[in-house]
């Protein structure tokens, strides 16, 4: 390739407040498991923003998570892609500095990645990596949930955010692996809720909203906070009528877990784990786990089938034009807008 330019969307710090700035910087050359993807579609998710807001990585890093686009070189090890495949891909972006969503190349782990069938649009796939192996990992890791899939039946499980995108994914493969699923969300949501899986729907804020899940579920055991708040994941620890149970939250170290009841066993998930890497954010660290990304390559290698049949229904995308788009689609989740669907950029 003679040409190895890289229109980015790159985040630059000078004094207090970090900017986007759209810049050409070298195109990333894959490793051996990885293919470097010419992207044309990438999902805006609430880490995008709050890794900009907080200055997480630093200046000149790319972010973005979600992308769609097509391969076109292989990594030495790479055989289960071809150039020319079309693929959704998953990368933290702003992890490793220039590697990031928000650009024209990127690269995928081809286990961690799967190509896009003709009978969905690469608008909704792109919806479909992050959240689901949140979703994924958060109810079937060892060190999360670690729901028993062979003992699904009679089982339930909370999903507290249940219209969320992560929470939409969890809802369906919950309920897709045989749990009793239950819910909160707004009323205006509980019918899309209910269409995904959701056995039991609630309204999260109702002040009565606890003791209606004791009545309708009075052994509950396993609640997954996806908005992982300190409101979201007080109140679903105290759906546990019987007792204490197990708490997974969507927030890094286990952030905003204070107030939960007492005795309450709370775990954390990171999709990142999925990757077979030691990791760190700030002051915590995640060491690279096999059963993590053996669980993700699993989840990675059914979701072409999966949403072909139906079984798993991607997000529902807004689509905003370019990346020049960007800043006002973080400044949509900042405000509170988004609700029932996810942002997504054509490039």
């Amino acid at each position: 390739m003679a040409d190895q330019t890289n229109t980015a969307l790159v985040v630059r710090v000078s004094g207090q407040t970090p900017t986007l700035s759209k810049e050409a910087i070298q195109r990333p050359s894959p490793a051996a498991n990885q293919v470097l993807v010419q992207i044309s579609h990438v999902a805006q998710n609430p880490t995008d923003v709050q890794s900009f807001d907080g200055n997480a990585f630093g200046d000149g890093v790319v972010l973005g998570c979600d992308f769609v686009g097509k391969v076109v070189e292989l990594g030495k090890d790479v055989t289960r892609l071809a150039i020319g495949d079309i693929i959704a891909g998953l990368i933290w972006g702003g992890e490793t500095k220039g590697l990031g969503a928000y650009s024209q190349y990127c690269v995928a782990d081809e286990k961690i990645s799967f190509k896009v069938s003709k009978s969905i649009s690469s608008e909704h796939a792109c919806t479909v990596p992050l959240a689901s192996a949140t979703a994924w990992l958060a109810l079937f890791a060892k060190d999360c949930l670690n729901l028993d899939r062979s003992r699904a039946k009679g089982t339930s499980v909370l999903v507290w955010g249940g219209s969320s995108s992560v929470g939409l994914y969890a809802i369906q493969l919950a309920s897709f692996c045989g749990f009793d699923v239950v819910t909160t969300c707004s009323p205006k949501h509980a019918d899309l809720v209910r269409s995904y899986g959701a056995k039991h729907v609630f309204d999260y804020k109702d002040k009565n909203v606890v003791e209606k899940i004791h009545n309708a579920v009075p052994n509950l055991k396993h609640a997954f906070d996806t908005i992982g708040t300190t409101d979201s994941s007080t109140v679903a620890s105290r759906a546990f009528r019987a007792g204490p149970g197990n708490l997974c939250t969507v927030r890094p170290g286990k952030a905003n877990t204070q107030d939960v009841l007492p005795g309450t066993h709370i775990t954390d998930v990171l999709v990142w784990t999925a990757f077979l890497n030691d990791h760190s954010y700030g002051e915590f660290k995640w060491p690279a786990s096999k059963e993590d990304h053996e669980l993700s390559c699993e989840l990675f290698e059914n979701l072409p089938s999966w949403l072909e049949n139906g079984t798993l229904k991607p997000s529902n995308p807004k689509v905003l034009s370019g990346l020049d788009a960007v800043p006002g689609g973080f400044q949509e989740y900042r405000d509170g807008q988004i609700s029932a669907y996810k942002i997504v950029y054509r490039l």
